[in-house]
């Protein structure tokens, strides 16, 4: 007990100790407990692991034929780490995405722990860490955390040449440079737009955009970018001529921003604000009166008279608005795409917590969550009386985790507010984001697991067991046919079963959807091997 006190006491040794248990929660633990989620957590492994198998690490290959849409950043690191651990397994999967989460925190606590205090940059990379959409992205194994990652090291490095001596900017200047080249080889142009975008307009604020031109930074930074990105895209162009620039360039890059009506990814202009309001939980509740405080208090001073956590909050907010404009402006739009912004986000909320005072708003704010809080926990209590009995089914498994852990967090909450304690309600929430990520988000992932993907899953390792092939009808693009099934499958669109029925007879199971079973019964004499919730596996009929 006594050595237990005295490494307490030792807040050089506990305190990185207590970051590094509270980083393996968030990002770690029970990483391994849920499946690949459709579609692009098992397209992009399956995809890696092809890589990893055929050593071409060039060409990228989908369910057998040319995928054009991205650049190999992301699978060349997926594969390294297959070929480490000498399997493919969803968890391993999922290693890289978790460290590259922590990189892009590590980023944003630096320059803030340089330009401003450690309390500021604890309670930014708080944030950051915390925020809904950025925690479960970081357990998925998708782009678009490798991408946020890149970004965030590119334009915080970039906020860092106003922070260090004239000796040192250089440095940072070419990790702007490398990391916005990395950028652009796992996702193509948002790496270069948001970057170069930010810093070329916080140049303009501060008044000193010649410095971006430079030689010794803008000459070595560009001949590093290029030396990063050109080769492959160069390669892809001398091998694949047309076809690569037609795809990878035109219709993934350039349509894709301008309209992707054919995508199949068009929203409204409004979406992000929609996708923000959720995904930057639970500090969405006090970002409003965070803004609306600093709406109040705005004023112009010359940038020469502004302290360094001013600086670096108005940079936050260039670069805030510069990456809502970008992926606002583009028709193509996913939820995941707006992952950037969310540093950003946490810079300009923790001015807001850092200060001293408990505020009227930050109160009536945190009042407003805390009761969400409690009221998802007690409501949780009877969740039989008004959800559908396959529903309850499906989400009982949570409920006793989220009555009890629910409302002792939203009553916790309740206490520090009524002692007017900002420092541990902060705590209180930041640990309540951190239990969630490490005990209650794996059960959701499961959750959307029986709507379906479950089925999927089992016919796909039933024909691999099988040795059978592998096709659908009317189901869409579901990957997990791919990589639990380890093999190439035929996609169909409708319900039109003539193209099926040479399959039927070729050692072929196929996928349809239960609610299509009738129209297919119509037409065509099957078997059922299996049935599935939402999916049905059938072969070819036998008469008996």
């Amino acid at each position: 007990m006594r050595n237990i006190l005295t490494i307490i006491k030792n807040k050089k040794f506990f305190i990185p100790c207590v970051l590094l248990v509270c980083l393996y929660l968030l990002f770690f633990h029970n990483m391994w407990a849920y499946d690949l989620m459709d579609v692009d957590e098992t397209r992009y492994i399956d995809m890696s692991r092809h890589m990893l198998r055929t050593k071409d690490f060039a060409t990228l290959y989908l369910n057998g034929n040319y995928f054009f849409e991205k650049p190999p950043l992301y699978f060349w690191i997926e594969s390294i780490v297959f070929a480490v651990f000498g399997k493919v397994s969803e968890g391993i999967g999922r290693i890289p995405i978790a460290l590259e989460a922590i990189i892009g925190c590590l980023a944003v606590y630096f320059v803030a722990l340089k330009a401003v205090s450690k309390k500021f940059a604890l309670t930014v990379v708080c944030i950051l860490a915390t925020t809904l959409e950025f925690l479960i992205l970081a357990k998925v194994a998708i782009l678009d955390t490798l991408l946020t990652s890149c970004i965030t090291v590119s334009v915080f490095s970039g906020f860092m040449t106003y922070f260090v001596q004239e000796k040192n900017k250089k440095y940072f200047w070419w990790l702007f440079y490398i990391f916005s080249a990395l950028g652009m080889m796992v996702k193509g142009i948002p790496a270069f737009v948001v970057p170069f975008g930010t810093m070329f307009f916080v140049g303009l604020y501060a008044k000193n955009l010649r410095e971006f031109f430079k030689p010794k930074y803008f000459l070595v930074g560009i001949c590093l970018f290029l030396a990063i990105v050109l080769p492959w895209h160069v390669y892809m162009l001398l091998k694949y001529k047309g076809l690569f620039f037609g795809e990878y360039i035109m219709k993934h890059h350039i349509a894709r921003f301008l309209g992707s009506g054919h995508l199949g990814k068009n929203r409204p202009f409004y979406y992000y604000f929609l996708v923000i309001l959720w995904g930057f939980f639970p500090w969405i509740f006090s970002f409003v009166p965070a803004i609306a405080k600093k709406f109040k208090e705005l004023k112009f001073v010359s940038f020469d008279k502004l302290s360094n956590r001013e600086k670096l909050v108005a940079f936050s907010i260039i670069g805030l608005l510069l990456t809502f404009a970008f992926f606002t402006a583009s028709s193509s739009k996913l939820v995941t795409y707006i992952l950037p912004i969310y540093p950003f986000f946490a810079v300009l909320l923790a001015e807001y917590w850092d200060k001293d005072g408990f505020s009227k708003g930050l109160k009536i704010s945190s009042i407003l969550l805390s009761s969400l809080i409690l009221f998802v926990g007690i409501g949780g209590c009877f969740i039989k009386f008004y959800l559908p009995p396959f529903l309850f089914d499906i989400v009982k498994e949570v409920q006793i985790f989220t009555c009890i852990f629910f409302t002792i967090v939203g009553l916790l909450s309740f206490y520090f507010i009524w002692k007017n304690d900002k420092a541990k309600l902060f705590a209180t929430y930041v640990g309540f984001m951190i239990l969630f990520s490490a005990f209650g988000a794996y059960h959701l992932f499961n959750i959307d697991y029986k709507f379906g993907q479950n089925d999927l899953k089992a016919f796909a390792q039933l024909a691999k067991k099988e040795d059978k092939n592998l096709a659908s009808l009317n189901v869409g693009i579901k990957y997990s046919l791919n990589y639990y099934g380890d093999r190439n499958v035929l996609i169909y669109d409708g319900t039109d079963t003539s193209r099926i029925v040479p399959l039927l007879e070729s050692n072929y199971y196929v996928v349809i959807r239960n609610k299509d079973m009738d129209i297919i019964k119509q037409s065509l004499a099957f078997d059922v091997v299996q049935s599935g919730v939402k999916y049905t596996l059938i072969s070819k009929h036998f008469d008996k």
